[in-house]
């Protein structure tokens, strides 16, 4: 068996209730021969910070740069409220991102059947949903200098964050998203506000650039990223991969997570490039929802977003297709079969906890196997 370093970053709240369903689902491949999962666990987030001063150590980074992949969980919480800026709990994630590269951001929002009508909109609105969002992760806004607050001289204080994108920056992302929508429906669907932004100009001058000389057989449309918004929410299905910068990735995302049901339901994964030598990519995946805070330890944490994103780490880091598709399988037999959590269950009905909802996976993927 082929064996894979993966890295588990469990982070704060309920990730490590969630880390250790996807630790279940490793294990068995393993049994099963799929491949062999070394993991290494360190700390990220709050709890880096209560150890160790700061929201990751240099050990924790020097292992993540070494894996095969990283599994992060979630971090954050009311205990770090009041930390220096530069150690808040998201500080890790964020130094995670630079310093591994990982500039491309995959979303996908995929509404299951059985939970069509766990959604706040109408089943024939989400059912049968699957789109992919594209989502810059290393530049624009929340990278861009200056970022700042300063005293004027009258005694106000102003805030800048700057919205700064290359050529280069665009040219890599906007090749991601095509070369996903050649294995999808062949359409993408770019998003920016070229109407009031000059980074949104250059970023349509780019993307329409590259789409027409690399990707003639793939229909490129460009929506204002607010107009995607809303119809998001009024006909989500008309989309298939959708591609966005890092701020505007950041909103729509959200928005197209929460048109399945739960937050609870969906995983992410962040890409580098290529090396060029061996073909690789430095990787972090993650679920989509937060720390959870109000309900950790309680063992009622949906682990679904948690082992899906393991899933994608099979499917784009460690090049197990099959795997990657048995392990999504799984999830939908649980989901048929009626299994549910406290986030996705009717009112009124019984729900799961999180280890019997990792339990229920891993049967099923026995059953699969």
């Amino acid at each position: 068996m082929t064996s894979y370093n993966l890295l588990l970053l469990p982070g704060d709240g309920i990730g490590p209730e969630v880390a250790a369903e996807v630790k279940k689902v490793a294990d068995f491949l393993g049994t099963a021969g799929v491949a062999r999962f070394e993991t290494e666990t360190d700390l990220v987030g709050g709890a880096a910070y209560d150890a160790h001063g700061k929201a990751i150590s240099e050990d924790a980074m020097k292992l993540a740069l070494a894996a095969d992949a990283v599994l992060f969980g979630a971090v954050g919480g009311p205990k770090w409220a009041k930390v220096p800026y530069e150690h808040r709990p998201e500080a890790g994630l964020l130094r995670l991102r630079k310093d591994l590269q990982l500039f491309a951001n995959l979303r996908p929002a995929v509404c299951y059947p059985a939970l069509a009508d766990a959604s706040s909109l109408k089943r024939e609105v989400v059912e049968g949903l699957d789109i992919m969002i594209v989502r810059e992760l290393t530049g624009g806004v929340y990278f861009g200098e200056p970022k700042e607050i300063v005293t004027l001289e009258n005694g106000e204080k102003r805030a800048v964050d700057t919205q700064v994108y290359t050529t280069h920056e665009i040219e890599r992302i906007t090749r991601v998203a095509f070369d996903l929508a050649k294995v999808r429906r062949k359409k993408v669907t770019s998003t920016e506000k070229h109407n009031v932004m000059r980074s949104g100009v250059l970023w349509k001058d780019v993307v329409t650039k590259v789409g027409a000389e690399e990707y003639a057989d793939i229909e490129l449309e460009h929506h204002l990223a607010d107009a995607c918004g809303m119809q998001l929410v009024r006909w989500p299905k008309q989309y298939d991969v959708i591609l966005c910068d890092n701020l505007f990735g950041d909103m729509l995302s959200d928005v197209a997570a929460m048109l399945t049901g739960s937050l609870g339901m969906l995983p992410s994964a962040s890409l580098g490039a290529p090396d060029e030598k061996t073909g690789k990519r430095k990787a972090l995946y993650e679920p989509v929802h937060g720390s959870a805070p109000d309900i950790a330890g309680q063992g009622l944490a949906n682990p679904i977003a948690m082992i899906g994103s393991f899933g994608m780490a099979l499917r784009y880091s460690f090049g197990l297709g099959d795997a990657a598709d048995m392990v999504d399988g799984a999830i939908a037999d649980v989901l048929a079969s009626g299994i549910r959590t406290r986030d996705i269950a009717a009112k009124g009905a019984n729900a799961v906890g999180t280890k019997e909802m990792g339990d229920a996976i891993v049967a099923a993927l026995k059953k699969r196997a």
